[in-house]
């Protein structure tokens, strides 16, 4: 009995490794990006259009969550086109600029129509169930010995993005310096003055 057992482990070893990696990919999109349209949500048209979101009745907080993932498929549609067409580089790039692009906007758009949504009784329903499923599977994806190491390397790969990014901007004070902050910075203090 101990052959077939430790046959389907191997077998099902490289899936493991590769849900390992999907999983912290996407917590790594959702935290990020959540962040990122955090800080663009303080500019004032973002802002009041946020505002509005958090006010709109259920069914229409699920159709503005539902919109990334409506707006996204033609334009990932058109990337596999290209692919097709033998344009490969410009197809995979599209895809993966579609797929941070929408993990952000959908992680903002969940925390902003989350409150309303769950008021919605089949919504908060599947939600439950959804997220019960979903701890449930990470918990034991997380009890492998594939999360371990892939959560490791991970880790090591962080500290020494770190690392070099000190390194990179030392001597230089303050946080955001680069020129793109530089511009945002301004660009939020003009829609300041104009209120």
């Amino acid at each position: 009995m101990k052959k077939p057992y430790r046959f389907r482990r191997w077998l099902f070893a490289p899936l493991v490794y590769l849900a390992a990696i999907f999983l912290l990919i996407e917590e790594w999109l959702w935290a990020n990006g959540a962040r990122a349209m955090r800080v663009l949500a303080q500019f004032p048209p973002l802002h009041a259009l946020e505002a509005w979101i958090v006010r709109l009745p259920p069914y229409w907080a699920l159709a503005v969550f539902v919109l990334p993932a409506v707006l996204l498929f033609p334009v990932k549609l058109l990337a596999l086109l290209a692919i097709a067409r033998g344009h490969a580089f410009s197809g995979i790039g599209v895809i993966v600029a579609a797929k941070l692009g929408g993990a952000a906007a959908v992680a903002r758009l969940y925390t902003l129509t989350r409150p309303t949504l769950l008021t919605l009784p089949w919504f908060a329903r599947w939600h439950g169930r959804f997220m019960e499923t979903k701890d449930r599977w990470i918990a034991r994806l997380q009890a492998t010995h594939a999360w371990r190491r892939t959560s490791r390397l991970s880790a090591m790969l962080g500290r020494a993005r770190r690392v070099w990014w000190r390194r990179l901007y030392k001597g230089r004070p303050g946080r955001h310096n680069s020129r793109p902050a530089r511009v945002l910075r301004r660009f939020a203090a003009f829609w300041r003055a104009r209120r």
